[in-house]
């Protein structure tokens, strides 16, 4: 427990947290106690500190393996800025620089040093470490090892030797995207021995998911990028061609981006991604060659304008966003043809082992994208977790932004038989033709228009019905087949041709009604001041020639705007700010927020965790008459229904169901949580907003581990609300 107790210091003093996250205790044990390890954490679930702060902890360097210069050079400047002694060692360094890392080693001054898996498996740099045997090795990405990751890298392979090389060395693996397989892999692949495996639930609460067919991509891209104006945002593109042509589109509308791709110079692309780094730009577009050596952590949407290859690379690409624990957005556009360009690709430049790996995760992939459940189910049931609340209040689907064809198994059943009176023997293309009555050459020259199916669909458009077709194979009720995807017939289609399940089809693709992304984050931020603060971080990270980010992650600018400290000490109260930042850049922060507040009148050194006094409600008009639906809403809550019961008997939404039990509360100044929340669970979650304020239930919810429901917070805090 002491050594515990040291890791909370060091974790303060260093990076300004008091608290560790989900699973990174059990990981920094697992170091300290010197026992192998495979750690798999989400992107942005801190996997990182599961080795830094421990090899600051303990004797000797710690060694970490990693396959990018440029996510080296990110993760060393950050240890650098918080006061950890780390290095790296890489090709783009002169022979100096080299020299100096070296010597420094050899001195024992360095805690923390990064370098490739081919740079480590060098005799020379070998020989380094067995004059100063490593207090441990950690393989960062260590998906990269296995032929099953996403992103296998041959170079990775080597690596089993260091069991041998250094025997009584511990090994620890970590990686942001690993199905079992894979886990299993990597303890193949190392020769761990007995390693503690620890998986962290792949769920990101704070990524907002949905997915629409791509119908108008620049409008599409352009209406995302109005949500997040002057923040950070990433576009992917397939290929090469598109990123060029968005990135014009978009930077001729006014909006600031940039391309990136490996078909562009290496010094426009360098330019690209510093300009992105630095702020200078919003938003890049770029194909999936960018960001896996970026660190950025407040990116506040990734877009998808293709099908991604696998649902290990869209994890880990959409999981770009939000690593700041912050709410941020992920959107998907696709198109049937998307499939098979990735198809071709795989197809021509994979081994055959390869191929039909990559072919299965392709699959999963479009089973995804035309799927109708919960986005961050479906995610979680691919990694082999589920979901444990009914709705993740954070996807397209749970918002009820998705509208359903009324006669779903009618149409199915009609493409379905369609499908069988082809014989099963052609592709969406001709199938979609044949349902709508096309008179193309093709379809008429062989009799398909004489089938009984021809023209079924007439009433709808060739594109409908070929999404409609994608819908099905993505929930099972049809399969592609073979080299030219011919579709057939799953056991799970002649169910629903004969009745016994009923799929799910989306209604005509129109432009969507958005949600605003949640502000739970942004409760008592003076919203001014974090644009201050933003502007003042750009400076720092201009002089210093360091990301902005890494002076200080958009999460550290918003708890300075909410406190508003006066003094150093209260500085270092800012969570992200340690010891090493607040002696560098602790009074020109502070500074700049004396000068904000003195210009407003704000008041400053304000306590989140105290909750402000309720102002005094003014008294309100009441409506003369109120919706019949609404008035019939309050009656069912006065004789104590549930909202899933009112909202069933009234033909309303359980989300204005809700709103109604809340509007109804707060009327009438009820204090008793009963029957929608037990006494017991509103004492709990009434404890928890005393201490973290009732303006962010999602801290709420994940103080109490998901015990709890967003509704029956929600309730809670409206009835405390009254009761204080």
């Amino acid at each position: 427990m002491a050594t515990i107790d040291r890791i909370d210091e060091i974790l303060k003093r260093h990076w300004g947290y008091e608290i560790l996250r989900p699973l990174q205790r059990e990981a920094i044990g697992a170091v300290i106690g010197g026992r192998d390890s495979v750690v798999v954490l989400p992107t942005g679930g801190g996997k990182s500190l599961c080795f830094q702060a421990p090899a600051v902890r303990m004797d000797g360097m710690a060694v970490v393996v990693s396959p990018l210069i440029s996510l080296m050079k990110d993760q060393v400047d950050g240890l650098v800025e918080c006061g950890v002694a780390a290095e790296c060692l890489n090709s783009s360094q002169p022979t100096s620089v080299q020299e100096d890392v070296v010597r420094r080693v050899q001195q024992g001054a360095v805690d923390v040093l990064y370098v490739s898996p081919e740079r480590l498996m060098m005799e020379g740099f070998l020989r380094l470490l067995k004059a100063r045997p490593p207090a441990f090795l950690a393989i960062d990405e260590a998906h990269c090892v296995s032929m099953w990751g996403h992103d296998f890298r041959p170079e990775y392979r080597q690596l089993g030797r260091l069991r041998d090389l250094f025997p009584g060395v511990a090994l620890h693996a970590y990686t942001a995207t690993a199905t079992e397989h894979v886990r299993r892999d990597i303890v193949e692949q190392l020769h761990l021995v007995a390693p503690e495996i620890l998986v962290g639930s792949f769920d990101r609460p704070n990524l907002i998911y949905s997915v629409e067919r791509r119908i108008d991509l620049e409008r599409q891209v352009r209406d995302v990028l109005d949500r997040h104006r002057d923040e950070s945002a990433i576009v992917y593109c397939i290929r090469r061609a598109d990123v060029d042509a968005l990135a014009a589109q978009l930077r001729g509308a006014g909006y600031r981006a940039a391309a990136y791709h490996a078909g562009l110079p290496d010094a426009e692309r360098k330019r690209a991604q510093e300009a992105f780094i630095a702020e200078e730009i919003d938003t890049i577009v770029a194909t999936v060659a960018f960001g896996m050596g970026i660190d950025k952590s407040n990116v506040r949407a990734v877009i998808h304008a293709g099908l991604p290859k696998s649902l290990e690379h869209y994890q880990q690409e959409s999981g770009r966003a939000g690593r700041d624990g912050l709410d941020a957005e992920c959107v998907l556009l696709h198109a049937a043809g998307d499939y098979g360009v990735w198809k071709y690709i795989i197809e021509q430049s994979e081994s055959e082992e390869a191929r039909e790996i990559g072919l299965k995760k392709l699959g999963d992939m479009s089973a995804y994208a035309n799927g109708v459940i919960c986005r961050h189910r479906a995610i979680l049931r691919y990694f082999g977790q589920d979901l444990e609340s009914e709705n993740c209040k954070a996807c397209d689907v749970c918002f009820g932004d998705l509208e359903f064809a009324d006669d779903a198994l009618v149409t199915a059943q009609k493409i379905l038989s369609c499908v069988y009176r082809l014989d099963e023997r052609y592709g969406g293309d001709v199938t979609a033709g044949v349902l709508t009555g096309s008179r193309e050459q093709r379809i008429v020259d062989a009799g398909h228009d004489e089938l009984s199916t021809y023209g079924l669909l007439g009433a709808q458009s060739k594109r409908l019905v070929r999404d409609w077709i994608e819908q099905l194979v993505g929930q099972g009720y049809l399969e592609k087949r073979g080299e030219y995807n011919v579709l057939g017939l799953t056991p799970r289609g002649w169910e629903a041709l004969r009745g016994h399940e009923t799929p799910r089809l989306l209604k005509p693709a129109e432009r969507p009604t958005r949600r605003a992304v949640a502000g739970d984050s942004w409760a008592g931020v003076d919203r001014g001041l974090f644009d201050a603060l933003r502007v003042l971080r750009r400076e720092v990270a201009r002089e210093r020639h360091v990301p902005a980010y890494i002076v200080f992650g958009d999460a550290a600018l918003r708890d300075m705007a909410r406190r508003r400290p006066t003094s150093i000490e209260g500085f270092l109260e800012v969570s992200g700010v340690g010891q090493a930042k607040a002696r560098q850049y602790g009074d020109r922060f502070v500074a700049t927020i004396a000068e904000y507040c003195r210009s407003r009148a704000l008041e400053q050194d304000v306590d989140p965790s105290v909750r402000p006094v309720p102002k005094p409600k003014p008294k309100r008009r009441r409506r003369k008459t109120l919706d019949l639906k609404t008035g019939l809403a309050r009656e069912r809550f006065e004789r104590g229904e549930s909202p899933a019961s009112v909202a069933e008997g009234l033909g309303v939404s359980e989300t204005a169901a809700l709103k109604i039990l809340l509007d109804w509360i707060d009327a009438t100044q009820r204090t008793d949580p009963e029957p929608w929340v037990s006494r017991d669970t509103y004492e709990r979650i009434a404890s928890v907003a005393r201490r973290v304020g009732t303006a962010r239930p999602m801290a709420i919810l994940r103080e109490l581990d998901g015990a709890v429901t967003h509704d029956e917070i929600r309730i809670a805090l409206a009835i405390l609300e009254n009761a204080e």
